[in-house]
């Protein structure tokens, strides 16, 4: 008979508390449900104050002690910083605790890990945490002391000789090589995959926003589609994709991604960089913000830097105001809505204004095609076609030389008919 024990991490939570204290509060609250994501116990919380970190512990030698009496008395096993810390910084710390320390980053890409369920987000998660890691290789003891190579040394310790250090080293860096290959072939898949999307001529749209505001289960309201949805951290971390008819002449294809999280550490972003392209690729966006969250405010501006780290900041963007059903304050609601640009309110899981959603999809779908006149030949009845089933016929003419047309048309289709138009020049008198 086998018995199964499962153990749980009992941790201490060390946090740094920055000035401002609403952000210190969100900083807190955003921590605690990493750690409860994480799938440990939080035996105690510690906070300090720092203004500039310590080169060796990051918040002092006195916190640090401090840390190591928290850690006896609640008989924790891990020691979770809400910070991200030096190697150095991480080595002197667990010499003072004599337990695990894990900082943000770590915590982070742990989350990740049980989350990844596809070949990509497993790939993605492995090479961020070996980039993690790998400036973290120390020797420890005899396991990792030299064998060879020192030229004051012995007999037989002088020659080239190497480190198990070194061979972990060069073993961690092979591995990052092969999985950055094998990434930009998922990055060339995908482009393949966009392309494909691209001849058929219909809008791209992403969903982007904080993790956990609701994307998954707005693109399962729009698509009538079963995506895995779960109110907790990075539910998500592969794109989805589905396509959306929005009315009977109107679709677009809409692509759910990983959720943002407030500073979230540059090298996450370019190890995700396979599944962010469906952002970058993206015509425009679909930001969807938990309306109900009390620091919803501080989230908006950090999925905002993520954009603008990506690039995508000037994209047409649509706001979701999401969870509107568990807004107390109706009244700031719509104060909201009013001041923000393409924006509306809703719930995702009630769908309670889902059709001023897809008013505002179709108006910036509009501000997306142009408007082109054409005269199209009877034997081109596949661009007459294309245009009713792809863009927005206005009005039709038939005429002995062909099919008058005004239609609003994406950029991609007006270059197929482009021949055809009636250019309205203004000739120099």
């Amino acid at each position: 008979m086998t018995v199964e024990i499962r153990t749980v991490d009992r941790a201490v939570l060390v946090v740094v508390d920055p000035q401002d204290e609403t952000e210190a509060d969100a900083n807190t609250e955003e921590l605690r449900l990493l750690v409860e994501s994480a799938g440990a116990e939080l035996a105690d919380e510690m906070h300090v104050r720092r203004n500039t970190p310590d080169p060796r512990f990051y918040f002092g030698k006195g916190n640090a002690e401090e840390m190591f009496l928290r850690v006896q008395e609640s008989c924790a096993d891990l020691v979770i910083v809400g910070e991200d810390l030096s190697p150095t910084q991480q080595r002197n710390l667990e010499e003072v605790a004599t337990v695990r320390v894990v900082d943000r980053t770590q915590l982070i890409l742990d989350i990740f890990a049980q989350r990844a369920r596809t070949s990509e987000g497993k790939l993605q998660v492995e090479l961020a945490q070996l980039q993690y890691l790998l400036p973290r290789l120390t020797g420890k003891g005899t396991q990792m002391s030299r064998i060879g190579g020192g030229s004051a040394g012995g007999i037989a310790t002088r020659g080239p000789g190497q480190t198990k250090l070194e061979t972990d080293r060069r073993r961690i860096r092979k591995r990052v090589a092969v999985l950055q290959d094998e990434l930009e072939e998922v990055v060339k898949h995908r482009s393949i995959q966009n392309k494909a999307r691209r001849q058929l001529m219909i809008p791209n749209a992403a969903l982007v926003g904080y993790t956990s505001a609701g994307k998954s289960t707005l693109l399962n309201l729009l698509a009538g589609s079963n995506v895995e949805a779960h109110a907790r951290l990075f539910a998500t971390l592969d794109p989805t994709t589905r396509r959306v008819d929005l009315n009977e002449s109107h679709s677009i294809i809409l692509s759910d991604t990983v959720g943002f999280l407030r500073n979230l550490p540059h090298h996450l972003i370019a190890a995700f960089r396979a599944t962010l392209e469906e952002v970058v690729e993206a015509d425009f966006l679909i930001h969807v913000v938990d309306a109900s969250h009390r620091f919803f405010a501080e989230q908006c501006q950090a999925v905002n830097d993520v954009l603008t780290d990506l690039g995508v900041q000037h994209k047409p963007i649509i706001t979701v105001f999401n969870k509107s059903d568990l807004v107390a304050n109706q009244y700031e609601l719509r104060r909201l809505v009013a001041q923000t640009p393409d924006s509306c309110y809703m719930s995702a899981l009630t769908g309670e204004g889902k059709e001023y959603l897809i008013r505002l999809i179709d108006q910036v779908v509009a501000r997306l095609m142009r408007r082109i006149e054409a005269v199209i030949p009877y034997d081109r009845g596949d661009l007459l076609a294309m245009c009713h089933e792809r863009g927005r016929v206005l009005h039709t003419d038939y005429r002995s030389d062909g099919v008058f047309v005004s239609v609003e048309l994406s950029p991609d289709l007006e270059r197929k008919i482009a021949q055809y138009e009636i250019r309205h020049a203004i000739e120099a008198i």
